[in-house]
């Protein structure tokens, strides 16, 4: 296992995320607890010390089933982290309650590893909102050994980060955000990546394999990158790509089965970083697999300057490429709930005055009609 340096301590590369752990019957709230215990213990065995978990994780069981799997290991011999549930906005007045009943949940005294979960469109002013005293409870805290390290987790835009930063920045230890060779440019994971390294602040990856879609690719693309490394798996490029980027301590996955967690644990037993002839060649696939599913607009801008209605059409256009190339999900819809009634695809008019000066000749209108049915269908 390749371990990293953080502070004072060592962590492995490979976290194993709790958010997908095997289940019975497909059912999201039933752990298949006996599964996903034969799991942890040949983490344990391989050498993986960080496990990652939340208060709605398998409808809240998974703090549970992971608190009762870790508590037959040695508290020195693992980092467990959790999070305080903001994606929520009914919880952001219950911090105390909330963390008080986490630890019970984990069965442990204090967390190695405590974040602000999904700093958001959504919940950035409650989270920045001194009345709820969140930042000030975990802080305390901190302070009292209760949480050994403090950090966020975010899966909104670039602005709601650096806010949050020029909040709390100087108190925050590390930050988990979402990404993977596709995000690196679709989500702008690599602004990202750069706005916390101006703030000193390491990377916890998660999604590496956004979901399961990056462990396979069509044909043509698994050749080509087979023409370079015969040996490696699809899922490993994704994970040598994450290896070639300085700032990342700690990528986790959420494995589902034994198979995906030694295929993973063997991809993490050295380090096999691409070079930058290989970084071209990947990012070059995930340019042209955004080609196929998204709409190239460019943000130009042009647009928004002729809109009677005052849409940010770009960004609106970026959410709607990432809730068509995800086919669903939520971080589209949360992102929109931060927006006026009247900011949103449902204001939009489709008078195309838009359309008429799009250089890529984006049918915007059709594109907003669209977006407003998978939003309120």
């Amino acid at each position: 296992m390749i371990y990293k340096k953080f502070q004072d301590i060592e962590l492995s590369a490979l976290g194993m995320g709790a958010m997908r752990l095997p289940v019975v019957d497909g059912n999201d709230g039933r752990i298949d607890e006996a599964a996903a215990g034969e799991m942890v213990a040949y983490a344990m065995e391989k050498g993986v010390n960080y496990y990652d978990t939340a208060w709605g994780y398998h409808e809240g069981q998974s703090e549970l089933v992971m608190g009762r799997l870790l508590k037959a290991y040695p508290r020195e011999n693992f980092y467990l982290a959790t999070k305080f549930p903001g994606y929520d906005l009914s919880n952001m007045d219950k911090v105390q309650p909330i963390f008080e009943e986490q630890l019970k949940k984990c069965q442990v005294e204090y967390f190695d590893f405590y974040l602000f979960h999904n700093v958001c469109e959504m919940n950035i002013d409650a989270y920045l909102d001194e009345k709820y005293g969140i930042f000030s409870y975990l802080m305390e805290q901190k302070r009292a050994g209760r949480v050994r390290h403090l950090g966020f987790s975010a899966h909104g835009g670039y602005g709601v980060m650096k806010r949050f930063l020029e909040a709390y920045g100087s108190h925050m230890e590390f930050c988990q955000i979402q990404l993977n060779y596709l995000d690196w440019s679709f989500q702008d994971a690599r602004a990202k990546v750069e706005l916390l390294n101006e703030h000193h602040i390491p990377v916890w990856v998660m999604e590496p394999l956004r979901g399961g879609r990056l462990a396979s690719l069509s044909g043509e693309y698994e050749a080509e990158l087979l023409k370079m490394r015969s040996e490696e798996s699809v899922p490993a490029w994704a994970f040598r790509f994450l290896q070639a980027i300085p700032q990342v301590t700690v990528t986790l996955s959420g494995m589902s089965n034994f198979q995906q967690l030694k295929e993973n644990i063997r991809t993490f037993s050295e380090e096999k970083a691409l070079n930058g002839e290989e970084m071209k060649a990947l990012l070059g696939i995930a340019d042209r697999i955004l080609e196929k599913k998204v709409l190239p607009c460019t943000g130009c801008r042009y647009c928004t300057a002729h809109c009677p209605q005052g849409l940010d059409i770009p960004s609106l256009l970026s959410l709607y490429n990432e809730h068509c190339f995800t086919e669903g999900g939520f971080i589209a819809p949360m992102a929109l709930t931060a927006l006026p009634q009247e900011k949103r695809p449902t204001a939009c008019i489709g008078c195309g005055s838009c359309e008429s000066v799009c250089p890529q000749q984006i049918e915007i209108s059709q594109a907003m009609k669209d977006f407003a049915g998978k939003i309120n269908g």
